[in-house]
């Protein structure tokens, strides 16, 4: 096993996978399919479409079932998905969809991910390119650090490897990108926390190098009408870690502003912003509301649950998924920007201020 790389081989149960054989309730509920296709499809009968068998054969892998012998095939070829991390829900939110989607189109999907004192992203692909991978997805990547150097990207494809990058456009690197309206995000955010009374908003985001904080920045002022010099100098912008932590420690300061209401780049940061507030005796959201970015599952249960933006996940990976394997096919994608819209989820930790 090369370090930092983990290999899910298709058709292979995971652990804990059912015992015995399959059922086709089972198989066509996860499909959203009948009973009698999913038995024409496992016995190799006529009558189905290339999409809906393809449908069955996904159902089977994603509910660890292993494939019939005679429906088994060889994998059409590894495809590395390199993500920062697993600590933030959204990444294997992401990777979970993504390689479903490239395992229903006979791919192999390769993890790599980021952890602190283990390989670089530059590392990753070298390993990748070294076990002649089809193609490479590359997640929040270094094609969003506006600091980082995008000729690595143009020296991958003059060697002939496929990519696509999510989260985060950079005009230099000639590759399909997938995106979330970052900017449209906080206006959103803004304007609900605004429509429930709320007039000092602040924003708690990462670090500035990065081509998403940008955008949420530049829709934050939008929404509030302040320019960069004015939100700097009033406090009501608090640029750090993209973690809880982070979030914490912006909390501070954006507290100290005087906000009733903060907006998180992540939905990891608001925890941290919560956490803040009850540790100076207030409450969420009677007396400060808190809207995160992201909605990966468990922030539905958060105490309270988390008012956030949702990110289309699975419409995002479907488009860099069905982008690469143009690239892989021959058929050039366009090289440029898909950006997908977010949803604003309200639940608990928005209100109206107090007084």
């Amino acid at each position: 096993m090369v370090a930092g790389v983990t290999q899910a081989p298709v058709g292979r149960p995971p652990r804990g996978a059912p015992a015995g054989p399959a059922r086709l309730a089972d198989i066509a509920g996860q499909a959203a399919v009948s009973e009698a296709t999913v038995s024409r499809v496992l016995n190799g009968r006529a009558g189905v479409a290339a999409a809906t068998r393809q449908k069955v054969l996904a159902a089977l892998d994603v509910l660890g079932y292993e494939r019939p012998v005679r429906l088994r095939q060889r994998s059409a070829g590894l495809v590395g998905l390199v993500i920062p991390e697993l600590t933030n829900p959204i990444f294997p939110a992401f990777a979970q969809v993504i390689e479903q989607m490239l395992a229903g189109h006979g791919y192999t999907p390769v993890l790599c991910t980021q952890t602190p004192g283990g390989a670089t992203e530059d590392e990753l692909v070298e390993q990748l390119v070294e076990r002649g991978v089809t193609g490479i997805v590359f997640m929040s990547g270094l094609h969003a650090d506006t600091s980082a150097d995008p000729g690595r990207y143009v020296r991958l494809a003059g060697r002939g490897v496929p990519f696509v990058c999510i989260n985060g456009f950079n005009p230099a690197v000639a590759a399909p990108f997938v995106s979330p309206d970052d900017a449209a995000a906080t206006r959103m955010a803004v304007g609900h926390l605004r429509d429930l009374g709320h007039r000092r908003v602040g924003l708690a985001v990462g670090p500035t190098r990065f081509v998403p904080v940008q955008r949420k920045l530049a829709g934050f002022l939008a929404a509030t009408g302040l320019d960069a010099h004015q939100a700097r100098e009033a406090g009501l912008v608090q640029h750090t870690l993209f973690s809880v932590e982070g979030g914490q420690a912006a909390a501070g300061a954006l507290l100290d502003a005087g906000c009733t209401g903060v907006v998180c780049g992540s939905d990891m940061m608001a925890l941290g912003v919560v956490r803040a507030i009850r540790q100076r005796g207030l409450r969420v959201p009677e007396d400060v509301s808190v809207v995160g970015y992201d909605d990966s599952d468990l922030f539905a249960f958060t105490d309270p649950p988390l008012t956030t933006l949702r990110q289309p996940v699975r419409a995002m990976a479907a488009a860099a998924v069905d982008s690469l394997l143009e690239e892989v096919a021959g058929n050039a994608a366009h090289h440029n920007e898909f950006v997908f819209q977010p949803e604003l989820v309200v639940r608990g930790s928005t209100a109206p201020p107090a007084g």
